[in-house]
């Protein structure tokens, strides 16, 4: 019974998708067909063979270790930012920020990047039917995250069309950084952490190809270098040199623009406090959500439970959750906490909407912000649904 609920609830969602999506007419069935096999098959793997979990703690282990190379660049300026019990978030998800950035802006100076993404996102445009670009970042955010994928691609950016930048904004809201793979596996079953990864890019690409389908030509279709334009290539330190600055300038766009939202989420909660104690935004967010938890095929308890800490998550982020919940875990029925665990890992929520528009606010022209931000509720709605259809699919095999 509760499976056949699950297997509704999935539909259920790529249906609301359907039903909000600006251009219903233009969505690419094939695609979004293909996709969703994909990520069914990849949640089977996952949740029943341990070969596909090493796989891909494997990889997040090597970016780990890429981020902890970071931490030591830190240390040198702030050892009393980096040597403690546990980094704020300025340190630990910001500031290696000046380390990827130009790592990766050196391989697209060099070619090795643009030579990756051509490569593997043609096989992964073979598979999914989805545009190259847009399918290699979505391999570039299960490992690197929301903001530093965006940061590495800023040449792409600025060469994309405004269309383009949005659905990668709207992607940006459903992954995680590898960084903290090692930090959420202590607080929560690994295997459902590591299962979630890979989900939630496939899911991104399949609810931004409904709720924004953006179709492209052959010749739109292509990954930028930096001598596209055919102009002398600047000389290298001097192209390092701006890659960091840009890096720094974006750190502090991010972190003032999550200082923002956060501060305004608090500020509403505290004005609706003084309506009804009872009324919050987690509160009011857990009734809304309420109907999906069920769905996921919980009986009303769970589902209750659920739909709480779902609000909760959305308007703060997934560790507060993951605090609340992992000494209780195993009073949850083994689906429970394979759905919860799912639907946390992803940083779809309020303050990220802050960290994609600032990042954005430093990567591309005012016409490109302009269209972010004219949709930020399609971006929150786009992580959302990311989040329930990977919770989803990830539920129809763990029982």
């Amino acid at each position: 019974m509760f499976l056949v609920v699950n297997l509704i609830g999935v539909l259920v969602f790529l249906g609301i998708g359907v039903l909000l999506s600006k251009k219903r007419n233009a969505i690419q069935w094939r695609c979004v067909g293909a996709l969703l096999a994909l990520n069914v098959f990849l949640a089977w793997f996952l949740t029943s063979f341990s070969i596909g979990r090493e796989i891909i703690v494997a990889a997040a282990a090597g970016f780990n270790w890429l981020i902890s190379v970071a931490y030591e660049g830190i240390a040198f300026a702030f050892p009393d930012w980096v040597h403690v019990p546990q980094m704020n978030f300025f340190t630990s998800a910001l500031l290696p920020i000046l380390l990827v950035v130009p790592m990766f802006d050196i391989l697209t100076y060099i070619g090795v990047l643009p030579f990756i993404i051509k490569w593997v996102g043609k096989a992964l445009a073979f598979l999914t039917r989805a545009p190259k670009f847009e399918s290699f970042f979505a391999i570039e955010m299960m490992f690197l995250g929301n903001t530093e994928a965006l940061a590495v691609s800023s040449l792409q950016l600025k060469r994309m069309k405004a269309d383009r930048c949005l659905t990668l904004a709207m992607m940006s809201m459903s992954c995680i950084t590898a960084a903290m793979v090692g930090i959420y596996t202590k607080m929560m079953p690994g295997e459902f952490i590591i299962t979630a990864i890979p989900l939630n890019v496939i899911n991104a690409l399949i609810v931004t190809n409904i709720l924004h389908p953006v179709k492209i030509s052959e010749e739109e279709d292509t990954v930028a270098r930096v001598d596209d334009d055919g102009a002398e290539r600047e000389p290298f330190f001097s192209f390092l040199g701006n890659s960091i600055l840009g890096a720094g300038r974006l750190v502090l766009i991010i972190c003032a623009n999550v200082i923002a939202f956060v501060a305004l989420a608090k500020l509403i909660d505290m004005l609706l406090v003084l309506i009804h104690p009872a009324i919050t935004l987690e509160n009011i967010l857990g009734c809304i959500m309420f109907p999906f938890a069920w769905l996921m095929g919980l009986e009303s308890g769970e589902a209750f439970q659920l739909a709480q800490y779902m609000g909760t998550k959305l308007v703060t982020n997934e560790f507060v959750v993951m605090l609340s919940v992992q000494d209780i875990m195993g009073q949850f029925s083994h689906h429970m906490q394979g759905v919860l665990t799912v639907f946390v890992t992803s940083f779809a929520n309020f303050s990220t909407l802050g960290m994609i528009i600032g990042c954005f606010k430093g990567l591309v022209d005012d016409d490109k912000n302009a269209l972010i931000s004219r949709n930020v509720g399609y971006m929150l709605l786009s992580g959302i649904l990311v989040s329930l259809l990977s919770a989803g699919i990830a539920g129809l095999f763990i029982w």
